[in-house]
């Protein structure tokens, strides 16, 4: 669900640096026929849970892909249902709305692309490998430590029934990323690490959910429209668009962190309860600090912005950019790449991934552990924040505490 397309008060599309196409990555090699029993080339049914803008555009891809059927749809509310289901050409039988209309939707598909809220991931997707059905989940996947237990179970129990779950990170389906970041683990690239910078600074990106926000304390349906900006059901900024840089720092660091803290705030936006801002150091192993930063208001034209990791070592520097260039620098230079295209050449991967497991019946779902990692990162910083305390990693994934939407007044 993060990174939408809208634009910020500046102007500049929060997937601004995402422009241009190239699916020759996505391109996949069928087996003739495999132990699930899928043909070669034959069409994967799949059902979207979400409607709204990242859902559709995704859709987008599936369905350019060749290998999926758009079958049938779900969200909330009709009219985001009829508008994705005409788009797609999805028949009125397999249009569900409602919060539970996705399990009406599960008996219909082969596999399901769960493209709602951040908070209802885990339970959408434990019910989709209940109900023998392949997986496909946006990012974040929880705003909580029991939801991110819950989708690494879910994930353990989708590869046990041989079915495909796979987490939509477009940054580690890029060639650029992958190599360089390999090289800091196998080659050493950079030699002891000393620290690093982990930053995501954009502008306003719900100001079309700025009415419904206003209207939410006294209108539950409105406070689902405004998803974006509600700490539980989004998992405040950190979680829900930042987890992105957040990432890119535990792929390096291919670990968790030792603790955190820090803090941060809502400074500019007036409306909704998520914060603007968070500033949180990230303690690793050997007294290695990362320092993380976010903004989600103008920057006033400073730059470096966008989504930016850099991570100093005695022999060399790692750099990388979402949608702009990564490259190590110093005694073992690798010059890299520019991704301009990452947004969708990225989704477009995965989606062709996604397609070839299931085609060749591989369900060892790699992407689920770094993914539960890397969620549970923000929910340290996020908590850390929040408490204005340290928080140890040890004692964050003890925590049973489920977060209560308290979703009261609205339809199933």
């Amino acid at each position: 669900m993060t990174i939408r397309r809208e634009k910020d008060e500046s102007g500049v599309s929060r997937r601004g640096f995402i422009a241009g196409a190239s699916a020759a990555t996505a391109a996949t090699v069928l087996q003739a026929k495999t132990a699930l029993g899928y043909q070669a080339n034959s069409k994967v049914s799949i059902g979207l849970i979400g409607c709204g803008g990242r859902g559709t555009w995704i859709t987008n891809l599936f369905k350019e892909h060749g290998g999926y059927e758009i079958a049938a749809v779900h969200d909330y509310f009709q009219d985001k249902v009829d508008a994705a289901g005409d788009k797609f050409g999805v028949d009125a039988s397999a249009r569900f709305t409602g919060l539970k209309g996705y399990e009406k939707l599960l008996e219909k598909v082969d596999a399901i692309v769960v493209e709602s809220p951040p908070y209802f991931h885990p339970e959408q997707a434990a019910a989709g490998v209940a109900a023998g059905k392949h997986v496909y989940v946006a990012k974040p996947i929880a705003v909580d430590v029991p939801g991110c237990k819950s989708i690494e179970q879910s994930g353990a129990d989708a590869t046990k029934a041989g079915l495909c779950f796979l987490i939509d990170f477009q940054t580690r389906a890029d060639p650029f990323y992958i190599e360089s970041i390999r090289r800091v683990h196998e080659e050493n690239a950079l030699g002891s690490l000393a620290f690093g910078e982990s930053t995501y600074h954009a502008g306003v990106p719900w100001v079309r959910q700025k009415e419904a926000a206003l209207e939410a304390a006294t209108n539950p349906e409105a406070r689902l429209t405004a998803w974006g900006v509600d700490q539980i059901l989004s998992g405040d900024i950190i979680t829900e668009q930042n987890i992105h840089t957040i990432d890119v720092m535990s792929w390096i660091m291919d670990a968790p962190p030792v603790c955190a803290f820090g803090t941060g705030g809502r400074k500019v936006r007036d409306y909704g309860n998520c914060w603007d801002t968070f500033s949180i150091t990230f303690k690793y192993a050997d007294n290695v600090g990362i320092a993380f930063s976010s903004r989600q208001f103008n920057g006033h034209g400073s730059k470096p912005d966008g989504i930016r990791n850099r991570m100093f070592g005695v022999d060399g520097v790692l750099e990388t950019a979402y949608g702009g260039d990564t490259l190590i620098r110093g005694k073992n230079f690798y010059r890299g790449g520019s991704s301009p295209a990452i947004y969708k050449d990225g989704a477009a991967t995965n989606i062709a991934t996604f397609h070839k497991s299931i085609q060749e019946g591989d369900c060892k779902n790699p992407t689920v552990a770094p993914s539960v990692r890397s969620n549970l990162c923000t929910i340290l910083g996020r908590t850390a924040a929040y408490k204005g305390e340290i928080v140890r990693w040890e004692d964050l994934i003890k925590c049973d505490v489920k977060l209560d939407p308290k979703l009261t007044g609205l339809k199933s």
